[in-house]
């Protein structure tokens, strides 16, 4: 077996002012923008999940506290349920278009990094793979339904900045598509995609209901005679959770999906 590869001063150095650019990207969105707590919590099951208390420890340290009071898990898990995993890489596309721009020497640099030295390669590695598990378009859905109009140019300038973050990490592992060197994943990650996308429209929906109580869904007419007997079997199960603050159905629904989500993308805590 071949040593590992240390990092050059070079390279060393060029981590280092990323990290700062990075960093500086991710408190000036999460911590500065004055939207941005509001916009969280609606875009995302973030508040059901604290009250629904799924975790084995409540959601925040302080329950009137801000973003800084929230537990990792809920914080990572909320990102996740909606395919947009903002914590994961919110701050690297500033970083990279930075040093890029800076030097297009920096741009080869980072090709190099990439190739030589594996600890960058799995770093990168593992955005790219959360990148093939997300969907900004799901995350939209949750903003078109859930969040404020004066809020949806927001949620569209964080999209623009994930297909930036996405578009840079390509040029970066020279790939024209994501897990381009990982096709079983990829094979495994598209066969899971319609269950799961299923899933987040339903969740999506039901967040609407629960937080909208005059929203109503209008049953099509045209609906067979199986679907119609097994929602009647369906109305049933609503009775075993009668002590729900939400209406019947609603909370296990919301439970299921999030589970199913989850499963499905196999990084949630």
């Amino acid at each position: 077996m071949h040593p590992p590869v240390s990092p050059n001063p070079e390279w060393r150095a060029l981590m280092d002012e990323m990290a700062i650019i990075a960093t500086e990207k991710y408190r000036s969105v999460v911590f500065k923008e004055p939207r941005f707590v509001e916009y969280f919590c609606r875009a995302t099951p973030e508040l059901e999940y604290g009250r629904m208390n799924i975790g084995s420890r409540p959601s925040k340290r302080k329950p009137s506290g801000g973003i800084e009071s929230l537990r990792a898990i809920p914080w990572i898990f909320a990102w996740t349920q909606t395919r947009f995993h903002l914590p994961v890489w919110l701050g690297f596309g500033a970083a990279f278009k930075h040093v890029i721009e800076k030097d297009i020497k920096n741009l080869h640099m980072l090709q190099a990094m990439y190739n030589e030295w594996p600890f960058f390669r799995v770093a990168i590695d593992l955005i790219e793979m959360v990148f093939a598990k997300g969907d900004p378009g799901i995350a939209a859905l949750y903003d078109k339904l859930l969040v404020s109009e004066e809020l949806w140019s927001f949620g569209e300038r964080l999209r623009a900045d994930y297909e930036q973050t996405k578009s840079l990490l390509l040029t970066i592992v020279a790939h024209k598509d994501l897990l381009e060197e990982g096709p079983y994943l990829k094979q495994r990650l598209r066969l899971r995609d319609s269950y799961i996308t299923t899933l987040n429209v339903l969740q999506a929906y039901t967040l609407k209901r629960i937080r909208d109580p005059s929203y109503h869904v209008t049953l099509r007419p045209h609906l067979s005679k199986e679907i119609m007997d097994s929602s009647k079997a369906a109305a049933e199960l609503v009775k075993l959770n009668p002590t729900s603050e939400y209406a019947p159905g609603l909370e296990d629904t919301l439970i299921l999906t999030m589970k199913g989500v989850a499963a499905g993308l196999q990084n949630t805590g």
